[in-house]
């Protein structure tokens, strides 16, 4: 059905099928997508006739359908989290999940090329913070690129990490020749301001106060940051533009992972500019470690390939890691059957998911 088209724009992407306990049925944008039981499914028989999923752009809206039993599952956001809590026909979960959010340098960037610049921006932030003020405490500070729930992930003991200290920040801004600016409050070289722009999708919140607050922290080193925030739809057109180099400073979002650690798409070379690297990064050791962590098939091998990539990237810089975010679900009392709470979600074995009234 593939062959010889474009996975970006054939019609396969609104029509697909598959060998799952659920199939297509009807895709309405923005608006739902709807499932129906695949009475052929080579498991169990699913116990749901179907699944529709309603696309609700307003996180406020999606809170309200919840409280009158018009959604049964849906994401929370953490400032929701006690007030869902508190009503009786909902359940509310937290588990660790599989992801991290970050802000990626475009490294195509001159400014960005400097690893001291990247080096103050980190030193500059107090993921601590975010952790209390954007997730209320339902995360945890991020220094790598995997997730601390998977099994590559390295020991505590053997992470790299970047500490919060605003004055080792400035001291390597001054080291580039940098001069404060006691007027302006930043830093400024040959007549020019040290500072850049954070890109982001407007649809979230969180990514919104993540980045006012990212702002906040650098003006105190004296760096200037200016938010702009984007439709999805054109954020992703931005990023993932084939052009060399691409036209942003730097981009905040999140990663979710899959349960195998391999992130060949994200940190290989060759995925820049049409791939995941939309930051540019490149490290031939890197590369080879991705390569390796494909072809070992020992998982203790491969979780050693894993922590040292992991610690390889993380001392380059190319992302400021911010945190660790916890799944936060709310689902209805009158949902039964789901998994155990945890980074496969609740709906991991969604065939033997059914409904009591």
């Amino acid at each position: 059905l593939l062959k010889g088209k474009d996975i970006n724009t054939v019609s396969f992407n609104q029509n697909p099928i598959g060998t799952g306990p659920f199939k297509f049925k009807e895709w309405k944008a923005g608006q739902y997508i709807q499932l129906n039981r695949n009475d052929d499914y080579y498991g169990d028989t699913p116990k749901l006739s179907g699944i529709l999923f309603k696309i609700i752009q307003d996180t406020n809206t999606a809170m309200v359908a919840l409280e009158k039993g018009e959604l049964d599952v849906s994401g929370v956001q953490p400032k929701d989290f006690k007030k869902m809590k508190a009503i009786s026909h909902l359940r509310v979960y937290d588990f660790d999940d599989l992801s991290y959010s970050y802000l990626g340098f475009n490294l195509k960037r001159p400014l960005f090329q400097e690893k001291k610049i990247r080096l103050a921006i980190a030193h500059a932030v107090n993921k601590e913070s975010l952790v209390k003020g954007v997730l209320k405490g339902f995360g945890r500070p991020a220094d790598l690129p995997g997730s601390p729930v998977s099994w590559a992930y390295p020991d505590i003991e053997d992470v790299y990490r970047i500490s919060y200290d605003p004055d080792i920040s400035k001291q390597l801004i001054e080291s580039l020749g940098y001069q404060y600016n006691a007027k302006s409050f930043f830093y400024e070289k040959e007549g020019q301001r040290l500072g850049f722009e954070i890109l982001t999708s407007k649809g979230s919140k969180t990514g919104e106060k993540t980045a006012q607050i990212l702002q906040q922290f650098l003006a105190r080193v004296g760096i200037e940051v200016k938010i702009q925030l984007m439709e999805w739809k054109s954020f992703l057109k931005i990023i993932h533009s084939p052009e060399d180099p691409k036209s942003f400073d730097t981009a905040m979002l999140s990663w979710s992972l899959g349960v195998d650690p391999d992130t060949y798409s994200i940190w290989h070379s060759s995925q820049y500019p049409k791939g995941f690297n939309f930051i540019g990064y490149h490290n031939d050791v890197v590369d080879q470690l991705l390569v390796d962590g494909r072809r070992v098939t020992d998982q203790d091998g491969r979780r050693g390939i894993y922590s040292t990539l992991y610690n390889t990237i993380a001392k380059d810089v190319p992302y400021l890691f911010l945190t660790h975010s916890k799944s936060l679900v709310v689902v209805n009392q009158r949902v039964q059957g789901l998994s155990k709470p945890g980074p496969a979600g609740l709906l991991n074995k969604i065939e033997s998911v059914y409904l009591v009234y």
